[in-house]
C-alpha cells in the first residue's frame, strides 16, 4: 500500500511555480478529492488518475478513459484510505466522464454541485488531489460557456497537466461546477471543464446493458434509479450477463428495492435454474419473502403457479424438491383464480392440466381464457390441440375451435394467421374433410407467399389423394421431389400417385429412384411388384414381391399368393 500512495503523491503536483493559497472552504473540500488507480483483470495496475465525492453516499465522478477496460479499481481518499469502486453508474466517452459508486467511509466528505452554471469572467478555483494539511491549489477565469445536454462547457483561463484531469473546478463559494478535461495541446495556456450537471445526469437505463460503453469496463454496473426501468435491465440482462454477474445484479436489486415482489421471483426463478438442488430451499425463502411483500396476493400466486409449471416441465426424469410438483401449481393456480378469474391465470391452469395429460379439463381451460379480453386465436388451438388428445376426439368441436381462431384474422390472411390454416387444415383431414383440407392448406400457402418446404406438398399431396385430386396431387408430390429428390418416402409416395391412375410407367421410374436411394425400402419393392405384374412381367414382379416380403412387407405375401396362381 505504501509503494501506490507513493506512487500517487507524484500526481497531485501542480506546475512549478503556480501553486497558491485556496478560500478557507478549500480545507475542508479538498477531503472529497481523491486519487483512483484501475486494475487489469490479473491484477496489474492499468491507470490512475482523480475523482472526486458529489454525494456523501459513495456517488463519485472522474474520467471515463481512466476506466476503459478496468477490472476493478479502487480509490484512496486523502486520508490515505483505499476503498474499492463497487459499481459503475453511467459514463459517456463523447465527453470522456464517468459517475461510480464506491464503498462508503463514515468519514466521507462530497461538494456540492452549483445550483447554476458559472458566467464569463468569473474566478474560479482548481482542487488537486492532496494528501497535505495544506489546501494548494490554483485560480483562474472563465473565458466561455458553451452549453451542452443541460449543462455548461467551460473554457478557462488555466493552463493545467494531465496531473490534474478530473479534478474538480470549484466557484468562490465552495460549489463545484465542473471538472478538468484532458487538454491536446499540453503547452495550451487554456483549459476545459465539463459541468457537474452533465456528470450527475449519467445514469443506468433499461437498455445500458448493450452499451458499448458501459460494456468496455470490467466493473459491476449499477441499476437504474427508476424502478420500473431497473426491472427491464433485469430481464435484459438476464440474457447478457453471466450467471454470477446475473446473481449479483438480482441481489443489488433486491437491497435497493426491497419491497418489489418480482426480485424475489426472478431470483428464485435464478435458483431453481441452476439444476442445483442446494439452492432450493433459498428459492422457497424467496418466494415467502415474495408473498410477503406482494399487495396482489392473487397475482402472487399465479406466478407461484408459472414458477413451478416451469420448474416441472424442466425437470424430466428427475427428483423435484419437496412438494414443488404440478399439483402443487395447480393449487397454486386455482387460489389465484379463485379470488380473481383473470385470463392469463386460465391459460397457466390450462398447461398445468395439459402437462399432467389431463385434457378435458385443459381444454375447459382454455376455452375459459378464450372468453376472457386476453383471449386469441392461439387460446382457441390450444384448446383445440387439447381436444385432439382426448380418447374420443370431437372432430367436429375441435374444426369449430379452430374456425374461431381463423377468425381472429381478416382477409387476405398474412403469416400469422398460415399456422391456424394448417392446422385447421390438418384437423379437417383427420376428420376425412379432404377437400375442405385441400383448401385450408392453400389458404396457408397463400398466407406464406408461397414459401413452403417439401413436406407441405406432400402432406397437401396426401389429402388431394384421398380427395380424387389426382392432378393437383401428382403436381405437389413431383414439387415436393423437385425439393427434396433424396427423400425416398417422396418417391415412394409419387409411384403410389402413378399407379392410382394407371401410370404404370411413370410409378415404375418413381420406385426403381426409391431403390436407387434406398436398396431395403420394403414399400418400393412391393408396389414395383404389383406394377410389373400389371405389365405382364410376372416373374420380375413376383421376385420384387417377395423382396418386399422378406424385408416385412405385410402386404406382400396377400400379393404374392393372388398373382402366383
Amino acid at each position: 500500500m505504501k509503494r501506490t500512495i507513493l506512487l500517487l503523491a507524484c500526481g497531485f503536483a501542480l506546475q512549478v511555480g503556480m501553486a497558491q493559497e485556496l478560500p478557507k472552504w478549500a480545507g475542508k473540500a479538498k477531503k472529497s478529492v481523491f486519487s483512483v488507480i484501475t486494475y487489469s483483470a490479473d491484477n496489474k495496475i492499468l491507470n490512475t488518475g482523480n475523482g472526486f465525492y458529489i454525494n456523501t453516499d459513495g456517488t463519485a465522478v472522474s474520467d471515463y478513459s481512466l476506466f476503459k477496460g478496468a477490472d476493478h479499481a479502487v480509490i484512496v481518499t486523502a486520508d490515505g484510505k483505499e476503498l474499492p469502486v463497487t459499481s459503475i453508474l453511467g459514463a459517456n466517452d463523447m465527453y470522456d466522464v464517468i459517475k461510480f459508486q464506491t464503498t462508503v467511509d463514515k468519514k466521507t466528505e462530497a461538494l456540492q454541485p452549483a445550483s447554476q452554471g458559472a458566467k464569463v469572467g468569473e474566478t474560479v478555483y482548481l482542487l488537486p488531489y492532496s494528501t497535505q494539511k495544506a489546501a494548494t491549489g490554483q485560480n483562474g477565469t472563465v473565458a466561455r460557456v458553451d452549453t451542452i445536454d443541460n449543462s455548461f462547457y467551460y473554457t478557462l483561463n488555466m493552463q493545467t497537466t494531465e496531473k490534474t484531469v478530473s479534478c474538480p473546478v470549484m466557484n468562490g463559494n465552495g460549489e463545484v461546477i465542473g471538472l478538468i478535461q484532458k487538454n491536446a495541446d499540453a503547452e495550451s495556456k487554456e483549459s476545459y471543464a465539463i459541468g457537474i450537471g452533465y456528470a450527475q445526469g449519467l445514469s443506468i437505463n433499461a437498455l445500458s446493458g448493450n452499451d458499448y460503453t458501459l460494456n468496455s469496463i470490467g466493473i459491476k454496473k449499477g441499476l437504474p434509479a427508476d424502478e420500473s426501468q431497473a426491472l427491464v435491465y433485469l430481464y435484459v440482462s438476464s440474457t447478457q450477463k453471466t450467471p454470477e454477474e446475473y446473481l449479483a445484479l438480482l441481489n443489488d436489486f433486491i437491497r435497493q428495492y426491497p419491497n418489489n415482489a418480482e426480485g424475489y421471483l426472478r431470483r428464485a426463478t435464478f435458483y431453481l435454474g441452476t439444476e442445483d438442488a442446494s439452492k432450493a430451499p433459498l428459492a422457497e425463502e424467496d418466494i415467502k419473502r415474495m408473498f410477503e411483500v406482494s399487495e396482489n396476493q392473487a397475482e402472487a400466486h399465479y406466478n407461484f403457479a408459472k414458477l413451478l409449471y416451469n420448474y416441472n416441465i424442466g425437470l424430466g426424469d428427475k427428483q423435484g424438491y419437496s412438494n414443488w410438483n404440478l399439483d402443487k401449481a395447480l393449487e397454486e393456480i386455482n387460489q389465484a383464480l379463485a379470488s380473481d378469474a383473470q385470463g392469463l391465470y386460465y391459460q397457466v391452469q390450462g398447461d398445468i392440466y395439459f402437462a399432467q395429460q389431463k385434457y378435458a379439463e385443459a381444454a375447459a381451460s382454455y376455452e375459459a381464457l378464450s372468453r376472457t379480453p386476453v383471449g386469441s386465436a392461439a387460446s382457441y388451438y390450444s384448446a383445440a390441440k387439447a381436444k385432439e388428445l382426448m380418447p374420443e376426439p370431437n372432430y367436429g368441436e375441435i374444426i369449430a375451435l379452430m374456425d374461431s381462431a381463423v377468425a381472429k384474422y381478416n382477409q387476405p390472411y398474412g403469416q400469422e394467421a398460415a399456422a391456424f390454416l394448417f392446422e385447421r387444415g390438418r384437423f379437417k383431414a383427420a376428420a376425412g374433410k379432404h377437400r375442405e383440407a385441400v383448401t385450408d392448406y392453400t389458404a396457408f400457402y397463400d398466407a406464406m407467399l408461397g414459401q413452403v418446404n417439401a413436406e407441405f406438398y406432400y402432406i397437401r399431396e396426401q389429402s388431394e389423394v384421398q380427395g380424387r385430386m389426382y392432378q393437383q396431387a401428382i403436381n405437389d408430390i413431383n414439387k415436393a421431389v423437385e425439393l427434396e429428390p433424396k427423400n425416398v418416402e417422396y418417391w415412394v409416395e409419387k409411384g403410389g400417385v402413378h399407379m392410382r391412375v394407371n401410370q404404370i410407367d411413370e410409378a415404375i421410374k418413381a420406385l426403381q429412384q426409391a431403390l436407387t436411394l434406398d436398396s431395403q425400402s420394403a414399400a418400393a419393392y412391393r408396389m414395383l411388384g404389383y406394377c410389373q405384374v400389371q405389365q405382364n412381367k410376372k416373374k420380375e414382379g413376383l421376385a420384387n414381391l417377395q423382396k418386399a416380403k422378406e424385408l416385412g412387407d405385410t402386404v406382400a405375401e396377400s400379393l404374392i399368393q393372388k398373382y402366383s396362381k
